[in-house]
């Protein structure tokens, strides 16, 4: 029986290992493979998709950033998506909070509300929103990108974080009133920095969201003044038509900030995650 035992233990661990490495080379392959082409010269692109590259240098970045305004197009996403994560975060805090501990006659309506929010396809919304920011002045512009990416984000962050705070003890509160603190200090001094896993975790979903967002930045802009990088991958691939390795080069600077910020961030994401499966 004990024999027995060990082997269906290590069938279980063999599997549960193969299907792990292949989840993780099935993530990591076309990132790998992008980023070895794009030290790959055109001809090496074309001889061998596989091959490695015969030395590596900058010179398809440099051509990347020649061939099209990439510097331009990704100072527009670190702005218009760090004011909007920033705009999302803050918004979701205080709104998530209320819900997740009070009582009041207009709460059931206003869940249900968010929950329709997330029901609205794209394009249902798509033609009022270009009338209303053409109206207002707004269209092609980086105040009408931040509005709508931060409404965007909402709702997914909300529940995210109606979730979280029901994992924090309500004793702290109580004691901190007790103790003379009004609302805001509680909320600020002992209930935000205990949720600061569940606020990252909504950041780092916001900002990966928006920043690999196409429709609407294609949508409510005109020129180069507030477009995007993925906007800029896609109008520029004409240019890259007969470039793949400086096109390459282009996906790899525009992939990287997301890759660097969940390294950074994913102690705290997997904090949030697991939060409410030790709850009590």
């Amino acid at each position: 029986m004990r024999k027995t035992s060990k082997v269906k233990n290590g069938i279980a661990s063999f599997f549960k290992y193969f299907f792990m490495i292949l989840l993780i080379f099935i993530s990591l392959a076309p990132i790998v493979w992008a980023f070895i082409s794009s030290f790959k010269s055109y001809a090496e692109i074309n001889s061998s998709a596989l091959s490695w590259p015969s030395r590596f240098s900058l010179d398809n970045y440099k051509a990347a950033l020649q061939y099209a305004p990439i510097l331009k197009y990704f100072m527009n996403s670190v702005i218009i998506v760090g004011v909007s994560v920033l705009v999302t975060v803050a918004l979701v805090a205080m709104c998530a909070y209320v819900i997740s501990r009070f009582q009041f006659k207009l709460k059931t309506l206003i869940v249900l509300l968010i929950s329709a929010s997330l029901m609205l396809p794209a394009q249902a919304i798509s033609q009022p929103l270009f009338a209303i920011f053409q109206k207002l002045g707004i269209f092609d512009t980086k105040l009408g990108l931040i509005i709508v990416y931060s409404a965007m984000g909402i709702p997914m962050s909300f529940f995210v974080m109606v979730s979280y705070y029901k994992t924090i003890s309500t004793a702290l509160e109580e004691s901190a009133y007790i103790d003379g603190a009004t609302f805001i200090q509680t909320f600020l001094h002992i209930i935000l920095p205990l949720a600061k896993p569940g606020l990252v975790t909504i950041a780092m979903i916001q900002f990966i969201n928006i920043w690999n967002e196409f429709y609407f930045a294609l949508m409510l802009t005109s020129g180069d003044r507030a477009r995007t990088v993925p906007i800029a991958l896609n109008y520029y691939m004409g240019t890259f038509a007969n470039n793949y390795s400086a096109l390459f080069a282009a996906v790899v600077m525009t992939v990287l900030p997301t890759i660097i910020l969940f390294i950074l961030l994913q102690r705290q994401v997997m904090e949030s995650l697991t939060a409410g499966a030790v709850k009590g």
